[in-house]
């Protein structure tokens, strides 16, 4: 039988690997070489953000929340699309959709706070299942929904939206085969399999640690269409 030193050695050795490998997993990112464009999504969760030395840190780009539903505003947002444009950095806007309000009136509010730019990137719809909303409509009614949002937020930004689908909801409502637009696919770590055409956006990690950021911070690539 192993003596009791030996074995509280062997357990520490493995939690300093499990460190060891958890610090190597918030360095991590996509290869540069293979994904030249690399950037950042942030919210007023996100910490305070040094926009300049983020992007002397490799961030090309910047997509920051601006609503969730109908009536919440991030109250970040403002701050960090203003200060995104003075570092020099690209910059999109982020809708968080909700399931139990109409999406009208989530678009509508959308536009009401996000700048008519023409240089920003394609706004994003992010869809996906948060606690507090039950609401699950049916298939027809919710592609009914998006296509209305769709219409309304490229009115406004005059350009096609991007589609930030989570898993599970591509899974119930295979929104990628309802509208030709572009697929913002979520995978840590590894590179997402799920929807109806190749993504062009890819969140590869929501622990990345890098200069320029309080806190951890979700890490993205994109490809060109």
């Amino acid at each position: 039988m192993w003596g009791l030193g030996r074995f509280v050695l062997i357990v520490a050795a493995l939690a300093l690997s499990g460190v060891a490998a958890w610090r190597v997993a918030q360095r991590w990112h996509p290869s540069t070489e293979t994904y030249p464009a690399q950037g950042v999504d942030v919210s007023e969760r996100t910490g305070a953000i040094d926009w300049p030395v983020l992007k002397g840190a490799g961030a090309d780009f910047g997509y920051a929340v601006a609503t969730t539903g109908a009536g919440q505003r991030d109250h970040a947002f403002l701050t960090h699309w203003d200060a995104m444009a003075a570092a020099g950095v690209r910059r999109g806007a982020i809708h968080v959709f909700s399931f139990c309000q109409p999406a009208r009136a989530q678009a509508d509010a959308f536009n009401t706070l996000v700048p008519r730019d023409p240089t920003a990137l394609p706004a994003a719809i992010d869809f996906s299942y948060e606690d507090g909303c039950a609401d699950r409509p049916d298939r027809a009614a919710m592609v009914a929904d998006v296509a209305e949002m769709i219409r309304r937020i490229e009115s406004h930004t005059g350009k096609p939206v991007l589609l930030k689908v989570a898993r599970a909801v591509e899974g119930d409502y295979r929104l990628t085969e309802a509208f030709r637009r572009s697929l913002w696919a979520e995978g840590n770590f590894m590179k997402p399999g799920y929807g109806a055409r190749a993504w062009r956006m890819w969140r590869a990690s929501d622990v990345r640690r890098i200069d320029g950021v309080e806190g951890p911070v979700n890490w993205d690539v994109a490809v060109a269409q």
